[in-house]
């Protein structure tokens, strides 16, 4: 079987850029950033750890040159996102990918693994596409093994809803063989990140110089350094 590609989607964690739900909804701007970043290092973090080759699609053009972003490693490969709705984004990927296992992800979920990425390039090898479902009726990761006949799954999909990854299934073929793996959370606004917080409180430690030690403990913990 070709080498899996794992495409991960992200925007530079920039205050007006990205998480702009999570800003609101926080009343922080800056909390909101911090959050961002911890996911999106794990999420990159996790991406780079397998056999497969990781590719980030982001926007805008020129967080593609030099030092746009510093939690991005120089070596990770960064291509546009290019124009257009979501639709149209995600279409751009599937076309730049090569015949093969092709995943997409965000970087929204904070419990992505490599354990997981390897298992859902496993499940390719065995079906014809893979979800990973996320609470809200969305999902942290798709993966689908293209061929050269491979027709988009991505059009008329009510993102940002209930319905997207429904949408998304409901598109690919009848006879499509489809593996499901363990559903995560998607930090989209602050009720998701009290959620979040909730089911992993017992697992993190305070940090004794925190001027809110309990929130520097679930940051610590994304990063790895908790």
């Amino acid at each position: 079987m070709r080498r899996a590609q794992v495409l991960i989607y992200a925007k530079p964690p920039r205050i007006g850029l990205s998480k702009t739900r999570l800003a609101e909804t926080l009343g922080s701007a800056v909390e909101a950033r911090r959050i961002a970043a911890a996911i999106q290092a794990k999420t990159i973090r996790a991406a780079l750890q397998g056999a497969w080759k990781t590719i980030l699609y982001t926007t805008p053009d020129k967080a593609l040159r030099g030092t746009a972003c510093d939690l991005w490693p120089g070596h990770l490969e960064r291509r546009s996102q290019g124009s257009g709705t979501l639709t149209q984004r995600l279409n751009k990927g599937l076309r730049d990918a090569l015949c093969g296992p092709v995943l997409f992800i965000g970087s929204d979920a904070p419990d992505i693994s490599p354990a997981l990425i390897r298992r859902a390039v496993r499940d390719l090898s065995r079906h014809d596409a893979v979800f990973g479902p996320a609470r809200d009726g969305g999902f942290w990761l798709f993966g689908i093994h293209k061929t050269a006949r491979t027709r988009t799954p991505f059009e008329h999909v009510r993102w940002s809803g209930p319905h997207a990854m429904e949408d998304v299934w409901a598109n690919l073929p009848v006879s499509a063989s489809v593996a499901v793996l363990p559903q995560l959370i998607d930090i989209d606004d602050a009720k998701d990140w009290a959620v979040w917080r909730g089911q992993h409180e017992e697992e993190t430690q305070p940090h004794p110089v925190s001027a809110d030690p309990q929130q520097k403990g679930f940051l610590a913990r994304l990063l790895g350094t908790g």
